[in-house]
């Protein structure tokens, strides 16, 4: 649960249209609220309008890459991002992680058990503790 008592809303930013739906409906089956889009200026504007709890951003996709769009939303926010993608080289998980702010980066092939528990994760790091 979000802050607001409702589920927490994921924001898949995926150019693939068959591992965005498999995505959006591995989370829905886990209670979560999910939105898509199909490349980074996609992404940026669902963002804007929806105000997610948390990104699955792919890097490399048409009209804005996921490097540029994980750049504009660091600009404006703390969301979690997890990077998934098949850009497997520790340069860019160095990069990812280290260098543009990503919460976590995930090599594609992986398991959807796999990207569950990191979502899972990411989202329990993130919430805030009642003091």
């Amino acid at each position: 649960m979000n802050n607001n008592g409702t589920s927490p809303h994921i924001l898949i930013v995926e150019d693939d249209n068959s591992l965005r739906d498999l995505f959006s409906e591995a989370l829905a089956s886990e209670g979560y609220a999910t939105s898509i889009a199909a490349n980074g200026a996609e992404g940026i504007e669902a963002f804007d309008e929806i105000n997610p709890d948390l990104v699955l951003l792919d890097l490399l996709m048409p009209k804005m890459d996921g490097w540029e769009a994980l750049e504009r939303v660091r600009k404006i926010s703390e969301c979690p991002v997890i990077i998934v993608t098949g850009q497997g080289t520790t340069e860019n998980i160095i990069r990812g992680l280290l260098e543009a702010g990503a919460d976590d980066y995930l090599v594609k092939p992986f398991g959807i058990k796999e990207l569950i528990a990191r979502v899972n994760a990411v989202l329990r790091r993130s919430v805030p503790t009642v003091q």
